[in-house]
């Protein structure tokens, strides 16, 4: 996809039907919400965090190489601090 021919206004509604028997991680992961605005929310961050590791740009946990040493991006720069520890105060 050419990105000079994106609408910036642009949005995508989606509606979908899932199943634990397709996907019973997903599933799981995402049935601990309630339906509403956190189960969407944790499906867009599960889905932005894909999109990054199909990439490149985010690796797994435990990966044998680091980003950083590659010149790679690493997960809390890629995630925007999203998945940092919390801050204890």
């Amino acid at each position: 996809m050419d990105d000079a021919n994106v609408n910036p206004a642009a949005s995508i509604r989606l509606v979908f039907e899932l199943s634990r028997a397709e996907h019973p991680r997903l599933f799981d992961d995402l049935i601990r919400f309630q339906k509403g605005t956190k189960r969407v929310n944790r499906l867009r961050v599960l889905a932005y965090d894909g999109l990054l590791a199909q990439c490149g740009w985010l690796q797994a946990a435990g990966s044998a190489t680091s980003a950083t040493s590659s010149g790679g991006v690493t997960q809390s720069d890629a995630s925007i601090g999203l998945f940092q520890t919390a801050i204890n105060e």
